[in-house]
């Protein structure tokens, strides 16, 4: 009895803490949203916490109106569509080939990726890099470098390593290739896996502006996080002095800010909710197969 009581004591201040680490991260984002919202007295005034004060959608119409802006949307729902194609395929036809049991060197060739996690060349010799390759300012400077993630990899290898060989056996003993085996009997096994590299490789390339700041320069290149990130760097000026010449029409950058953060940050959360039970079911099997 008494140690169900300690149990359920615990369990009560990992709620409360959960709860608490949770507000960190929401509140933040309620108050960005209530900034996009709310007009250009009560934002400078200070009254705009949890709750849209003088509703009105000037911040939106002029980050929907800024052609650039549309045009990094444009380029980074590109990016991210290709990034993650490429980055499957890629990861796939290595973890395949990572996972056979006939594959000479395997763990050797394992080995000489997982140490790719721990020792990175540094910004500088990737900049050189992409330099001499000629990518600089081309969009293929912020896919090629990323199309493997060891970490990802490690989980569809571990996937398709706790496959039953007995599976592996029949197929051979029917004509199956090593191509129509993969296509015809692993892949649709490993749905979830696929669904969480996918997301995984999507919201890291939609939220990724690094490299995109080193390597791309031409500002009709610019994806939306780096796009953003601009605008903000660009908008350090006080908001009183920015709010001279404006109208109650016209919305005062921080306000512009923030409607382009709910702008650049929506479209990747609406897509958690269609692949969350793929994401988890995929990390949990990715984790205790093999």
């Amino acid at each position: 009895m008494i140690r169900n009581s300690f149990e359920k004591v615990i369990d009560i201040v990992i709620i409360v803490l959960i709860g608490i680490f949770s507000l960190f991260c929401v509140v933040p984002m309620i108050h960005i949203f209530a900034l996009s919202f709310s007009g250009n007295r009560a934002i400078m005034s200070g009254e705009v916490f949890l709750w849209p004060v003088e509703w009105n959608f000037h911040s939106y119409s002029a980050v929907f109106g800024d052609a650039s802006m549309m045009r990094s949307l444009v380029i980074t729902v590109i990016l991210v569509a290709t990034y993650t194609a490429v980055a499957l395929a890629m990861t796939i036809m290595a973890a395949y080939a990572l996972s056979r049991r006939n594959f000479k060197g395997r763990n050797i060739m394992f080995g000489l990726i997982i140490v790719t996690m721990f020792f990175n060349p540094g910004i500088i010799p990737n900049y050189l890099l992409i330099k001499e390759l000629r990518l600089l300012d081309s969009p293929m400077s912020l896919i090629l470098p990323l199309m493997i993630n060891a970490f990802l990899l490690i989980i569809m290898r571990t996937s398709f390593t706790g496959m039953p060989n007995e599976l592996e056996d029949s197929a051979w003993i029917d004509g199956c290739g090593h191509f129509r085996f993969l296509l015809r009997i692993v892949l649709p096994l490993q749905l979830p896996i696929l669904a969480t590299i996918g997301l995984y490789s999507a919201v890291d390339r939609w939220n990724m502006f690094q490299d995109a700041l080193f390597y791309i320069s031409d500002k009709d290149f610019y994806p939306l996080q780096l796009k953003l990130y601009q605008m903000v760097i660009n908008s350090q000026v006080n908001d009183a002095t920015a709010q001279e010449g404006f109208n109650a029409a016209t919305p005062i950058p921080q306000g512009i800010q923030s409607a382009s953060i709910m702008f650049a940050t929506l479209p990747i959360l609406l897509v958690y909710p269609w692949l969350q039970k793929y994401f988890i079911s995929g990390m949990l099997t990715g984790a205790v197969k093999g």
